[in-house]
């Protein structure tokens, strides 16, 4: 159930996010969170060490999602520390405050949008998040916004997706469905959604204009394991048709056409098993900054 604030949000800035995420798509990432979380450790573990959160931090993880990198972070600043995560998906908060109570996690979790979200006087000293900052409709005012909960010396924390040519887990199954789909819409450059700052100089623009300093942007690499073991091609094969940028398109599909779809990506991914595996690259941008 979302609360009065959440309520208020979703009539502001962000409403079509926020309806998108507490829907479908928050219920199918809550429903596959193990699988998720396995797939995207090696970007996890790179947060970790771009955050570099010291005992007694007090850190906001934005766009936690179902937890991950919110208990990990909640770790690294001990019992003398606070970590709260926030995301605008009801599905996937509750999900995290479940897993939360079963790891006995002193990290919190709040549904709300941090882009806009009146965090009254709670101060943090590290901003981080790992795929979840690419979704705001005007960027620099929620990245200004966020940045004003920042103690005096704070610092940031992000993990966002390079270009989509460059990230083969999502670009193979797309490519491969093509021939088979209707005309797709051409991205529009810099809109809400995973590939929203694909381009570092802009993303760099953004921050800039939201008062960071000492900014960095990095590009890291990292396989990605889709599916393992006897099922490896059919677990990957279901998770590109529902989570990533091939869901979209297969929502509506009439099951003729879902097929032969579905055989086009399997033969794709086929491809690409080693040792067992479905294994695909995956490209990030590593971003730092200061209040």
């Amino acid at each position: 159930m979302s609360s009065p604030e959440q309520k208020n949000e979703a009539k502001g800035p962000n409403a079509d996010q926020i309806e998108y995420w507490n829907g479908d798509a928050g219920e199918k990432w809550a429903r596959h969170q193990d699988r998720l979380d396995a797939m995207l450790a090696p970007f996890s573990k790179a947060l970790q060490l771009l955050a570099a959160v010291e005992p007694g931090e007090r850190v906001m993880d934005i766009g936690c999602g179902c937890g991950a990198t919110t208990f990990d972070l909640a770790n690294a600043a001990g019992d003398g520390g606070s970590t709260l995560g926030v995301d605008i998906s009801g599905p996937m908060i509750a999900r995290a405050k479940e897993r939360a109570a079963a790891l006995r996690s002193k990290a919190e979790f709040l549904l709300a949008d941090a882009a806009t979200h009146d965090f009254g006087t709670r101060q943090f000293d590290v901003l981080a998040s790992r795929f979840g900052i690419m979704f705001f409709d005007n960027p620099a005012p929620a990245f200004g916004h966020m940045r004003k909960t920042l103690a005096p010396g704070g610092r940031t924390g992000f993990v966002c997706w390079r270009p989509f040519r460059e990230n083969p887990w999502a670009a193979l199954p797309m490519m491969a469905a093509l021939p088979h789909l209707p005309p797709q819409e051409p991205p529009v450059p810099g809109a809400p959604g995973p590939f929203a700052f694909d381009d570092a100089s802009r993303f760099h623009d953004v921050l800039s204009q939201a008062g960071y300093s000492a900014i960095d942007i990095q590009p890291f690499d990292a396989e990605l394991t889709l599916g393992a073991g006897a099922d490896a091609i059919e677990t990957a094969l279901n998770q590109s048709l529902e989570i990533g940028p091939l869901a979209r398109a297969m929502k509506t599909m009439p099951d003729a056409m879902r097929d032969t779809v579905s055989d086009a990506v399997r033969k794709a991914l086929a491809a690409n098993v080693n040792d067992g595996e479905v294994r695909l690259p995956g490209a990030v941008w590593l971003v730092s900054a200061k209040a």
